[in-house]
């Protein structure tokens, strides 16, 4: 849906116009870095490395931009992670916006289902791209939000302390059908599954529960999967993502939703109504002291989770793999997203530094359209460089081409995000 106007869960000029302490653009900017993330992969580091092997950045950089095969993370891993807990984040202030206008709790849990239906349609669609049939695959970033939306929503418009116990109840729960799920036999041979005889991130003991293709989330995908029409049959996903991931997902959403909810509480007065004039000097020494408290929650939360998570990962009782979303996973990266979206609410909100990030915001406050362009856009214009502009890899050679062609894809989908965000078109589900 395109619409001028949107809730605060979008950001949009309007609906932040009424008071600057009513606007938290660190979300926007946390949004927009993620997903400009996602459009730097136009500029494939990978391939400049290779073309600069001398190049310390490069390798860095390439490094950054690829997933790791399986434990640990790399600044590329915070991707999804970061998208499903913004989703949470911009949830509470999106729920408050809807209470305000009076909606009922039918309507807003009707307006959840026809979101997460979208959601997971267009993750399927775009998976789709390409394919000779539909692709019934439910991995994507999209797709695993949209799977987890009602619920999250539920949550939302239960009592606070509900959602703490959600985050419980899940990461325990999910950690212990993996470690219920009996483990190959010892003849097993992993090739069957797509793993590489000698693959070196083969877990033994009891961290084998969370193995590539042979967890609990596995089945569940070969039997999940199979209940589609398919050319044939499915046998594994050869990155060993999951389906079921969608689950331990919601907790990530969850632990955004306290984000929001301690940003929202603390940026202005619950029973308040945004402020249509400009606050006292009493009301700006309240808001320097609450926002002042809200930070110091994100950074214990993010320290905490970040402490459990890690210590969950080096102890072996439950590694951090992101392609199938372990609860120390969960836990690692939502410690990260705590610490994060603090950096940019102390920087953007309490200090104001707002103008440096503009193009963070342009993307942050349209996602979906970045979102999508990411799939349907570069490789369209990436060939019509070469159709127009042939022999880039003559005139620059092959590492510097390849920047000037990631820099020419970047800069076309933000001109056009610009273009959009001038005119007020802002497209919601």
């Amino acid at each position: 849906m395109l619409s001028h106007d949107q809730d605060t869960d979008e950001s949009s000029d309007d609906a932040f116009a009424s008071s600057r302490r009513f606007r938290m653009v660190s979300i926007d900017v946390f949004r927009g870095s993620v997903m400009f993330l996602l459009l730097a992969e136009a500029f494939h580091f990978c391939r400049v490395a290779e073309a600069f092997p001398g190049s310390r950045i490069a390798r860095w950089l390439c490094y950054h931009q690829t997933h790791v095969p399986w434990r640990g993370l790399v600044i590329h891993d915070l991707i999804q992670p970061g998208f499903s807990f913004l989703v949470g984040t911009a949830l509470a202030f999106s729920i408050a916006s809807r209470k305000r206008r009076n909606q009922s709790t039918v309507g807003l849990l009707l307006h959840a289902a026809w979101r997460a239906a979208v959601l997971i349609l267009l993750g399927v669609f775009l998976r789709s791209m390409g394919k000779s049939q539909t692709n019934w695959t439910f991995v994507d970033t999209l797709t695993q939000i949209g799977l987890g939306y009602l619920p999250l929503v539920v949550f939302a418009l239960l009592p606070r302390k509900t959602t703490w116990i959600a985050i419980a109840v899940i990461l325990l729960g999910y950690f212990a059908a993996f470690a219920v799920t009996p483990l190959p036999s010892w003849d097993f041979e992993q090739t069957s599954v797509g793993v590489p005889a000698e693959w070196p991130h083969w877990e033994y003991g009891f961290a084998a529960h969370w193995n590539k293709n042979t967890n609990l989330a596995a089945n569940v995908e070969h039997w999940l999967l199979n209940k589609f029409p398919r050319a044939e049959e499915f046998g594994f996903n050869g990155g060993g993502y999951a389906t079921l991931s969608f689950i331990p997902t919601l907790a990530t959403m969850l632990l955004g939703l306290v984000a929001g909810r301690w940003l929202r509480d603390f940026a202005y007065r619950e029973d308040e109504s945004p402020p249509t004039e400009s606050p006292s000097s009493d009301d700006g020494q309240l808001e320097i002291e609450s926002r002042g408290l809200a930070a110091m929650r994100l950074l214990i939360a993010g320290l905490v989770c970040l402490a459990i998570g890690y210590a969950l990962d080096w102890s072996g009782v439950c590694i951090s793999v992101k392609r199938i979303w372990t609860p120390s996973w969960v836990l690692v990266s939502g410690g990260w997203c705590f610490l994060i979206l603090l950096a940019f609410h102390i920087v953007c909100d309490q200090m104001g530094v707002r103008r440096i990030f503009f193009p963070l915001i342009v993307i942050g406050m349209n996602s979906i359209v970045a979102y999508v362009a990411t799939w349907i856009l570069p490789d369209f214009i990436s060939s019509s460089l070469e159709t127009h502009f042939g022999g880039l890899r003559t005139i620059f050679g092959e590492g510097w081409s390849t920047i000037v062609s990631g820099s020419v894809v970047v800069l076309v989908i933000w001109l056009m995000l610009f273009w959009m965000h001038r005119r007020k078109l802002y497209v919601k589900i």
